[in-house]
């Protein structure tokens, strides 16, 4: 068992949190929400006032934040963690940031001899609280088998993708597939029901066809159709429009770089940009049935 800090409770961090602390390691965790951290006490965490304090004495510091630049702000800098963390500690951030970024936080490390790897996950606040997540890490092959037995405690599935970098590109792919998936399966479903077609019927010829893929396997988008999802209850809680936006931005920020043609990641873009430009960024991503069937 591992002395851990995990650093970032939200949706995703807090279940991946909590998967930690009945794996049996010893788990300090910080946020600047109160009554996520409370929560994880409550399940037998330990807690400290900042960051730091948190990543004292910790073989290894976990971090799942929001975007790039709060992942910079924990751990660049001379009041960074890599700064104050000794040697060897072992540093695996599962937020979903630029692979640009990614990189240049274990460049740091590195220069640090501090092992890193970026891990974002895929699995939504579902798979983190069964703990059936699945990793996509990047860094090198001997912090990846180190981190490996850690990350089992939280996923199902844990990927080496490559160097650094590479599991934030697995990931922005994954990501807007997953968009492109969930808008077209929006559009088929809607489609048929104006042409009077009974949506859970449908949605079941279609996973048994040719159209078959996890948004109607495991993530109906129209209310009603499966229980459990965030289309049956209003379209609360889940992955968030504006958390897809800005995974969309990050692809079409390196197709730009790299020269990449994404015509259809591109249209997903806009349409969950205008789908929370209309009040819905709050909402779970499925929410974008609403486009094609405003209630």
């Amino acid at each position: 068992m591992a002395t851990i800090t995990f650093i970032g409770l939200g949706n995703m961090g807090g279940p991946m949190a909590g998967n930690l602390v009945k794996a049996g390691h010893d788990v300090t965790v910080f946020d600047l929400s109160k009554d996520a951290v409370q929560a994880l006490v409550a399940e037998g965490a330990k807690t400290a006032d900042t960051a730091h304090e948190a990543a004292k004495g910790a073989e290894c510091v976990i971090t799942m934040l929001p975007a790039g630049q709060h992942v910079e702000a924990v751990y660049l800098g001379e009041d960074g963690l890599l700064a104050n963390l000794p040697e060897g500690t072992l540093v695996i951030d599962s937020s979903t940031i630029a692979p640009e970024t990614a990189r240049g936080v274990a460049e740091e490390a590195t220069a640090r001899k501090i092992p890193f790897l970026d891990a974002p996950v895929s699995g939504g606040v579902g798979g983190a609280k069964a703990g059936t997540l699945t990793f996509i890490c990047g860094g090198a092959e001997d912090t990846f088998s180190k981190a490996k037995p850690i990350l089992d405690a939280m996923g199902k599935n844990v990927f080496h993708a490559g160097a650094h970098g590479s599991g934030q590109v697995a990931k922005i792919c994954n990501n807007m597939l997953l968009a492109v998936l969930m808008a077209g399966t929006s559009e088929a479903l809607a489609l048929g029901v104006k042409n009077g077609l009974d949506p859970a019927v449908l949605s079941e010829i279609m996973k048994q066809s040719s159209g078959g893929n996890w948004a109607l396997n495991v993530y109906n988008p129209w209310p009603g159709v499966m229980d459990g999802v965030p289309a049956s209850r209003g379209y609360e809680g889940g992955f968030l429009v504006n958390l897809m936006n800005k995974d969309l931005g990050l692809a079409f920020d390196n197709a730009v770089s790299n020269h990449a043609a994404i015509p259809m990641g591109s249209l997903a873009r806009n349409l969950f940009e205008l789908h929370a430009g209309q009040g819905n960024g709050g909402l779970d991503f499925s929410s974008i049935q609403r486009l094609y069937k405003p209630e």
